[in-house]
């Protein structure tokens, strides 16, 4: 089958374009107000763009009533957002943060969770989460849609902390994946977890461990 996303009606009772890029890392991102309100939301579409220095973004789609999320509006006020590793024991609370609240409802005490200090960042991360990034906000991106879904805020931003709690870390110095069990968004309403790994080491790349070692480069 083949059809255009933009104008044609759907071959599939349920359409299948997220379905296609999967597994997609989740953005579990904790932000705070101006005035000390904390959120924490998950976003689906969250990726790191490079790693040195390292940056990130996530996608948010607006409400159907046109407001933007009150991640996009806090890290642009703030300058500042938090992302949080969801795994499969915090499922559930990842769960319960994606609901639509009021401004003023605290996340964190809806989903159960317990809030830990940052070092760099203003908002709090989620204390039960294995590993955080501290980003810096960098700019924002907006895209019109065919609706007020469709609208989407792309938010761009550089990692200058990150927090890895010491019993998710093999002897041989790496996270160790299948311990910590990360969630990853499918489409519909599925996700998947990850408990298996395996490696493959592409031939002659030389050049491989510039991006393993994850040392920073200093401009001369």
């Amino acid at each position: 089958m083949h059809y255009d996303p933009r104008s044609d009606e759907r071959p599939l009772p349920w359409d299948p374009f997220k379905s296609c890029t999967v597994p997609r890392p989740i953005g579990w991102l904790s932000t705070i107000s101006p005035d000390g309100i904390a959120n924490l939301a998950p976003y689906s579409q969250w990726q790191n763009l490079t790693f040195d220095p390292p940056l990130v973004m996530f996608a948010a789609n607006g409400y159907p009533d046109g407001r933007r999320k009150d991640t996009v509006i806090n890290a642009e006020e703030t300058g500042w957002f938090v992302w949080n590793m969801a795994t499969w024991d915090l499922r559930d609370a990842v769960n319960r943060s994606a609901q639509d609240f009021e401004y003023a409802v605290d996340e964190f005490e809806h989903a159960g969770i317990t809030k830990a200090d940052c070092i760099d960042a203003p908002a709090p991360r989620v204390a039960e989460s294995p590993c955080h990034f501290e980003c810096r906000y960098l700019s924002t991106q907006h895209f019109e849609g065919n609706s007020n879904v469709g609208n989407v805020d792309v938010v761009f931003g550089e990692v200058v902390r990150i927090h890895v709690k010491d019993e998710v870390v093999t002897d041989s110095g790496k996270l160790d994946i299948p311990k910590i069990k990360p969630i990853a968004r499918m489409g519909y309403y599925d996700y998947t977890v990850i408990d298996s790994v395996f490696e493959m080491k592409i031939p002659g790349n030389e050049h491989a461990p510039a991006g393993l070692e994850g040392k920073p480069t200093l401009k001369p």
